[in-house]
């Protein structure tokens, strides 16, 4: 029965929930033992809780008993990335330069929601220094390994709740996003994950990154990522960037399918090159979409690679989180991020704001594109998972992350809403993704499109290796 309840979706968990024929315990131990019996080959957490866990976990269980139970994820795990505050438990954000004391007893906004709503939080997440990079490793915990083959990537920066949700840890996670560190490793790890419209989940205390970064849902359906943004996107005043509240049910259109949706199909964006079988997934994806009734038209949105620009805003960010850090502090981080954040705090504010014009000028044409097309499909990633413990695949052109991503961090830079959701598998067996991106506060209609591919080409009754090892 274990592997029958790591198997099973948040929304089928609650309806065993309801008709008594699963308990919040049970469900919670299942979890934590996978956690014990396989994280030593991913280390995706880096802190679980036990006792922690199943208290939360009997307080749900009773009040299913009581005929009381509350919210829309009562008894459902979640497993939460080490950037989330969490009242209970320390977030160190992979650094050996934050006080664990003086992060207890406070809620990020999401965790506050999936709080009132009843969640069991399973642990915290592994995430690279201060989620500065799209793979997962850092000074405090070490590397995190990929499900499908530990020799490999997870991705990042939520590389560790990507692990968590493709082994049947957690059907839920949190994860956050300032350039693709929910959808890498999403993609890497054959997930479902969703970066939000900027302002769609609140986010306190304000990221470093600025309006590049977005909270948001890593699940193993798109259903339950739906299920997640009902809970995630309700107000937090203390998030001043917040769009207001409009009270969306992401359930509710999700079953609507595609049929009369306008689909830009860019399988490059015109300048990217893609791994011939990442290509020819998303290549057959397109295809289904139109089988659906999409109108498909290949299209590439008309815009050069804002990679220079995108760089001096993300690594601005990482410069303006260690301003206060001093020598002794910084000797104890990850040497790389030291680096490239140094190099950011020497750029003058000229370039700073030519790249901010830039992202405007982008998230321009992007609003102009969506009067046309209602989505963009794109890859996730132009490559599969590459050698573990490596911020770029072996022999790669450049040092640094952003360049095998080309994909994702435009669409952090015009805040709109992109979705991953896994279209297939390499010859060794690896994940491969497709990206739906739309406009902005469009977010509905990119989780009724995923769904709609998701219900025509499942992959979701095939788990990694390791998970039945």
């Amino acid at each position: 029965m274990s592997q029958d309840i790591l198997k099973m979706t948040a929304v089928e968990l609650l309806e065993h929930y309801r008709d008594k024929r699963l308990s919040p315990v049970e469900v919670a131990g299942a979890m934590l033992d996978q956690i014990e019996r396989l994280d030593s080959h991913t280390n995706g957490f880096c802190l679980v809780d036990r006792d922690t866990t199943l208290s939360l976990a009997a307080e749900s269980e009773q009040r299913y008993q009581r005929g009381e139970a509350h919210g829309r994820v009562d008894g459902v795990p979640v497993a939460v990335k080490d950037v989330f505050l969490t009242p209970m438990w320390p977030t160190l954000r992979g650094s050996h330069t934050v006080d664990p004391a003086s992060t207890l007893n406070k809620s990020a906004p999401a965790t506050a929601a999936l709080a009132r709503h009843g969640y069991v939080p399973i642990g915290k997440t592994t995430t690279p220094e201060l989620g500065w990079k799209g793979v997962t490793d850092n000074p405090v915990n070490g590397v995190t390994n990929n499900p499908w083959n530990p020799d490999k990537t997870a991705g990042g920066s939520s590389g560790g709740s990507g692990v968590a949700v493709a082994l049947g840890m957690a059907p839920l996670a949190l994860g956050t996003d300032a350039g693709g560190s929910i959808r890498i490793p999403a993609a890497f790890c054959g997930i479902v994950g969703l970066k939000p419209s900027f302002g769609e989940i609140p986010h306190w205390p304000a990221s470093p990154f600025g309006t590049l970064a977005h909270a948001g849902p890593m699940t193993w359906t798109v259903e339950d990522a739906a299920l997640m943004m009902n809970v995630l996107t309700e107000a937090d005043h203390r998030d001043t960037n917040a769009v207001p509240r409009r009270g969306i049910d992401y359930l509710a259109n999700l079953k609507k399918g595609v049929k009369g949706l306008k689909i830009a199909y860019s399988p490059n964006l015109g300048y990217v090159d893609v791994n011939p079988e990442v290509d020819a997934a998303v290549a057959e994806a397109a295809r289904l979409f139109e089988s659906l009734g999409a109108e498909v038209v290949r299209v590439d949105p008309g815009f050069s690679d804002p990679l220079a620009a995108f760089g001096h805003l993300f690594y601005g960010g990482a410069a303006n989180a260690m301003r206060d850090l001093g020598p002794k502090k910084r000797a104890l981080m990850d040497p790389e991020l030291v680096k490239v954040s140094e190099k950011a705090a020497r750029l003058s504010m000229l370039e700073y704001m030519g790249a901010v014009n830039e992202s405007m000028a982008l998230r321009e044409r992007m609003a102009n594109f969506h009067q046309k097309y209602d989505l963009l499909l794109t890859p996730s990633i132009p490559i599969t998972a590459f050698k573990t413990g490596r911020e770029v695949p072996e022999d790669w052109p450049s040092t640094r992350w952003p360049t095998w991503t080309p994909f994702t961090y435009p669409f952090n830079m015009t805040g709109q809403p992109g979705l991953s959701v896994p279209c297939g598998f390499d010859q060794a067996g690896l994940p491969i993704s497709l990206q739906l991106v739309g406009a902005r506060f469009n977010d509905a209609l990119v989780l009724q499109a995923g769904y709609a591919y998701q219900q025509a080409a499942p992959l979701t009754d095939r788990r990694p290796p390791l998970f039945t090892s």
